[in-house]
């Protein structure tokens, strides 16, 4: 009796995921694999419902694993872009018009006369519901996409990225991960002068305290760069080996022509005319470029402190980004019309079952990755 109750309690405690230290941290390459397939599955579709699915899951999974970090708190500033490029892109088509064709007027702007050179291209005029919605869905991807980006910024830790990296990007590297760094820290400096100012007394909003705002954010983003830049000079950053030229050709012709074969790969699979050539085209890129990375990581002469293990947590991390993104593909390919809903006649988008069954499974590193300390809690800077 006691051992079959032993069982699944210890089946139970095999299964709950522990709290994040150092040593079990996920590796912050695992978040981003994860959140970029996130991001390809929206890039698949325009469907609202399947976009919204896409930013829930990522807002919950943010919500329950990231920490107290200063990156951490910039998920909520990605919302406001998205919702901004939602408003630019809606007013773009409002103004500019819109090659969609559409009957049911909402209303009539006043049209600028434009020139014989200028055809196709109007100001004002007719605004319909059809090029509303169009301009809706469109921006509403792209949003989706900022956000998958901000969920990766918010979870990752800029600092373990950039221990990860191959030896012959990282300087590359470097300044990358500063200027990922900048933003979330500048949107902490700024949150924490507005509280000060409003201690104060002193007004938060209008162009004035926005000057006056801006110019200590400013003066600590300066500091932190000299503080970063003495700290790298003191622990020797910047040294690298002796290589032949020969090498050196051949390691930069390798990497630049494996990134560009990357870069033409996934547009080929993202774009539904390039699915042919797409595969390809990023495989051989994906051998070039690592290729080149082994032959470039030769003249490291760094050493990596503690370096980041994937284990089986990370990878079901990573993974289930990758399957969200395989799965919308193979929907695009099977039922493009449900990813896709059509504006002309006006129609009300439908939720397609299986691709938001696959979009659920983004939801997985909430249960399998390391839970992050209490807020305020001792240990929660040192789990970083």
């Amino acid at each position: 009796m006691t051992s079959s109750t032993s069982g699944p309690e210890r089946l139970r405690r095999l299964l709950r995921a522990p709290e994040a230290t150092r040593s079990n941290a996920l590796p912050a390459g695992a978040w981003w694999l994860w959140a970029l397939g996130l991001a390809t599955a929206a890039s698949r579709t325009t469907n609202p419902l399947l976009l919204g699915l896409l930013v829930a899951v990522t807002g919950y999974v943010v919500a329950a694993r990231r920490t107290d970090a200063p990156w951490a708190r910039s998920y909520g500033t990605f919302i406001k872009i998205g919702l901004f490029v939602i408003a630019v892109r809606l007013v773009f088509s409002v103004f500019l018009g819109s090659p969609i064709p559409g009957t049911h007027t909402v209303f009539t702007l006043p049209e600028v006369p434009l020139p014989d050179w200028a055809k196709g291209i109007r100001i004002g005029g007719r605004v319909t519901a059809e090029q509303l919605l169009f301009a809706l869905y469109d921006g509403a991807k792209l949003a989706t996409l900022l956000i998958c980006v901000g969920a990766a910024n918010s979870l990752a830790n800029p600092a373990r990225l950039l221990k990860s990296l191959p030896g012959a990007l990282y300087e590359a590297g470097v300044a990358v991960v500063v200027a990922m760094t900048f933003a979330p820290n500048m949107v902490a400096d700024v949150a924490r002068l507005r509280t000060a100012r409003r201690l104060r007394g002193r007004p938060t909003g209008g162009v004035k305290a926005v000057l006056q705002i801006g110019l200590p954010v400013l003066e600590g983003a300066l500091e932190r760069s000299v503080a970063v830049a003495a700290s790298m000079d003191a622990r020797g950053y910047g040294r690298s080996a002796q290589v032949p030229p020969a090498v050196r050709h051949t390691t930069n012709i390798l990497t630049l022509g494996g990134l560009l074969g990357v870069c033409a790969g996934s547009y080929g699979l993202l774009a539904a005319q390039g699915a042919v050539y797409g595969l390809p085209l990023l495989i051989a890129g994906l051998l070039a470029a690592m290729a080149g990375l082994r032959l470039g990581g030769a003249r490291s002469v760094r050493t990596r402190y503690r370096p980041d293990r994937w284990g089986v947590r990370a990878w079901l991390v990573a993974g289930s980004g990758v399957a969200v993104a395989v799965a919308m593909i193979w929907a695009g390919v099977v039922d493009a019309e449900a990813l896709h809903p059509g504006v002309v006649p006006l129609t009300a988008p439908v939720l397609p079952l299986w691709p938001a069954a696959a979009v659920l499974i983004g939801l997985l590193p909430a249960v399998v990755a390391p839970v992050p300390p209490p807020v305020g809690a001792p240990n929660s800077k040192e789990s970083q």
